[in-house]
């Protein structure tokens, strides 16, 4: 081998060196540049799910306190129902004793109270002692005039306006 022949044989050696690094560095750099880009990106999706995880954060927040608020307005229903009921009780409790004290007041009601023995009722208790001794003033007996039947009828449409209230129920006796 002549001289020349190594010179060019070490020659076209350094020249293919020569590109094989420049193959590597210009590999590299694309590949640094490829890597900061896909990091960019995780950090860009990290983000996203960051905020994304704040809004169900809020969200969940928003749920809980919507969840206490409805639990604040329950208990305060519960009150208002309870101040209700015990409303409503005051009221039926007027009510049966303004019944009861209507009923000591009408003679035609047999209370055990007032005890109606003067009052001829004695019969109706003698006849039937299982009953009890009040009787709904709708039961009561009703005079018979002897062949009056217009005026039995005067006296059952009167106690019917008298015993009925204004929405068609009928007291009843305590």
């Amino acid at each position: 081998m002549d001289s020349g022949q190594l010179v060019g044989i070490i020659v076209g050696v350094v020249v293919v060196l020569a590109i094989i690094a420049v193959a590597l560095y210009f590999n590299r750099k694309r590949k640094t540049v490829a890597d900061r880009n896909r990091a960019a990106e995780m950090r860009e999706k990290a983000e996203a799910d960051q905020l994304a995880a704040r809004d169900h954060e809020a969200k969940a927040a928003r749920a809980e306190a919507d969840a206490k608020a409805a639990e604040v307005e329950a208990e305060r229903l519960r009150m208002q129902a309870r101040g209700t009921q015990q409303e409503a009780q005051t009221v039926r409790a007027g009510a049966e004793e303004q019944l009861r004290r209507a009923d000591e007041v009408d003679p035609d009601v047999v209370t055990t109270e007032r005890g109606d023995t003067e009052h001829g009722d004695t019969q109706t208790r003698d006849a039937h002692p299982q009953e009890e001794l009040r009787r709904d003033r709708g039961d009561r007996e009703r005079p018979a005039a002897s062949g009056d039947t217009a005026a039995i009828r005067e006296d059952t449409a009167a106690e019917r306006r008298d015993t009925e209230d204004p929405h068609g129920e009928r007291p009843r006796n305590l």
